[in-house]
């Protein structure tokens, strides 16, 4: 995959958890991290999205705005997002436009899946251009988090 660090991001227009449309564009004057994980009630997935909530203080003071991505409806994300007390809009891309976008979408996921988003990490700066870019092929990895606190770090 060839990277996108120092591009344009490409345009999200999502829906979150309450059916409400979230633009990348309309956060832009914000660095946003974008966290796409593979499917919601997952193991690696609520354990990292449940780090994220446990330390969402972190990045909301360097003004971050954190978004959660998964290919699961938006239904489901709501279930998963309350069950699991999380603190930052989760937006599903049923239509793997999103994920097609940013070069995270596996062609088959466990063998029979098909379209689901890579464990990824984007950082945008305030500028709307990506500004760090992680796409992890193992499902059962984690994004390097010491890496991403220290470049939101620097863009604030």
């Amino acid at each position: 995959m060839s990277t996108i660090i120092g591009q344009k991001a490409p345009e999200l227009q999502l829906y979150d958890t309450e059916r409400n449309l979230v633009n990348l564009a309309d956060l832009q004057g914000s660095n946003v991290l974008l966290l796409f994980f593979p499917l919601a009630f997952t193991g690696v997935c609520t354990k990292e999205l449940c780090s994220v909530r446990d330390n969402i203080a972190a990045y909301n003071n360097i003004n971050a705005k954190v978004l959660g991505i998964s290919v699961d409806s938006p239904q489901t994300l709501a279930r998963f997002k309350e069950e699991q007390h999380l603190n930052f809009p989760l937006l599903s891309d049923f239509n793997k436009e999103a994920s097609a976008a940013y070069g995270c979408l596996y062609e088959s996921f466990i063998g029979w899946m098909k379209g689901v988003s890579k464990r990824s990490a984007f950082i945008i700066d305030k500028d709307g251009l990506v500004q760090y870019e992680e796409v992890l092929e193992n499902a059962g990895e984690l994004p390097d988090f010491e890496k991403i606190n220290q470049k939101l770090a620097e863009l604030n």
